[in-house]
């Protein structure tokens, strides 16, 4: 169901948080800005979900007091955005609250969309590293599927490695993962 927003001045936090759901659009507050977008479409839904349960099985092989989620709402310091996934402390989803605060995330993931390739490119990550979120990845779909990795230092993203598609790359931060992209899509 798609919403009629009537609203003036600046959008706060509270206003995004207090439109009703939507699950036809992801509303995201960048300043003082909303900014929609579409529901992703199946190929990024899919790779989402795989990458989701990748991450997933690395928490409880590691025992790790994390938690994965998807598409969560997340306050940072300029605003409220909408990773496609995130690993999160444990403690940050004790509650069960409609957003996690930045502090307690510890990797989001973004899937470039055709309409969102800008903003998941360069906009986000400079939100997500002023936020001090300690790894950020990026999924690309095109011309093949790759996972672009990066680790925070001295206030912004530096990229540790590419896994390319047709090839098993192995992470270990902040999870140790193997991983091929090009089986995240496939049908």
């Amino acid at each position: 169901m798609s919403v009629a927003i009537d609203h003036t001045g600046p959008w706060t936090v509270a206003d995004v948080l207090a439109l009703p759901e939507d699950r036809t659009t992801r509303y995201e507050l960048l300043g003082e800005s909303l900014v929609m977008s579409p529901a992703p479409g199946i190929r990024h839904q899919r790779a989402s979900l795989r990458l989701a349960m990748i991450l997933h099985a690395a928490v409880q092989a590691a025992r790790a007091p994390v938690e994965v989620l998807e598409a969560v709402n997340v306050i940072l310091p300029s605003g409220l955005v909408v990773p496609d996934l995130v690993v999160t402390d444990a403690g940050a989803t004790a509650e069960d609250a409609v957003s996690v605060d930045a502090d307690g995330v510890q990797l989001v993931v973004e899937l470039v969309s055709p309409g969102n390739r800008t903003v998941d490119r360069k906009f986000k990550p400079m939100l997500y590293a002023e936020a001090a979120i300690p790894h950020f990845w990026r999924l690309e779909f095109e011309p093949a599927p790759m996972l672009v990795v990066y680790e925070l230092e001295d206030g912004g993203y530096v990229e540790r490695t590419t896994a390319l598609a047709g090839a098993t790359t192995h992470l270990e931060a902040p999870l140790p993962i193997a991983i091929d992209p090009a089986a995240l899509s496939q049908q």
